[in-house]
């Protein structure tokens, strides 16, 4: 199943989960529900990726879009609905684990840093938005990718802690200490552009 090719940067929607009958649908392989699902969850699938790979690998983040899915497809029939995880928290954590491999194969590039950084008009702001973006950048490519998961699955996604641990299959404390080794490492990126 083809995915239709996203601006990986997007902000993904808010949206709600999938309904209970086309899930269970999916989950015995109906190619409608297929289309459903991955139509549902592949605009927060895109943007987890493009902000974990960073936007100029988009060949790579299409990739790893369409081996989600079908990671998803293989392992749907054993999804629990009523279990620990939701549906879209179940396909991110997916998507985060294929962006982790990714980024321990290959030196990363750097974070969509527009999606933190405030926007402007002014053309002095939007010099200073830029130093600020390449501080940014700085900060989380010096980041392992396990922290820079961490961090992007909880500020640009808004996973709550406990999602964000069965994600990436670590304690809450280890997820509390990554992010704040992640928020201390942008802090000091961004005092050495405001001195």
């Amino acid at each position: 199943m083809a995915l239709a090719p996203r601006d990986p940067i997007e902000t993904a929607p808010r949206r709600g989960e999938l309904d209970d009958v086309t899930l269970a649908r999916a989950q015995r392989g109906d190619p409608a529900a297929w289309r459903a699902l991955v139509e549902h969850h592949q605009g927060a699938v895109f943007a987890l990726l493009g902000r974990l790979l960073g936007g100029g690998r988009r060949a790579a983040i299409e990739d790893l879009a369409q081996d989600t899915f079908l990671a998803v497809f293989r392992q749907l029939p054993a999804f629990q609905s009523a279990g620990p995880a939701r549906l879209s928290t179940w396909i991110l954590t997916i998507a985060s684990r294929r962006a982790i491999d990714e980024l321990r194969r290959r030196p990363a590039s750097a974070i969509a840093a527009d999606d933190i950084a405030a926007r402007s008009d002014r053309a002095d702001d939007a010099l200073d938005r830029r130093r600020i973006a390449a501080a940014i950048d700085r900060a989380l490519d010096d980041l392992s990718p396990e922290f820079r998961a961490a961090f992007v699955l909880r500020e640009l996604h808004g996973l709550e802690y406990a999602d964000i641990a069965r994600a990436l299959e670590i304690d809450l404390g280890t997820v509390k200490s990554r992010l704040a080794r992640a928020r201390a490492a942008l802090r000091a990126a961004l005092a050495e552009v405001h001195q």
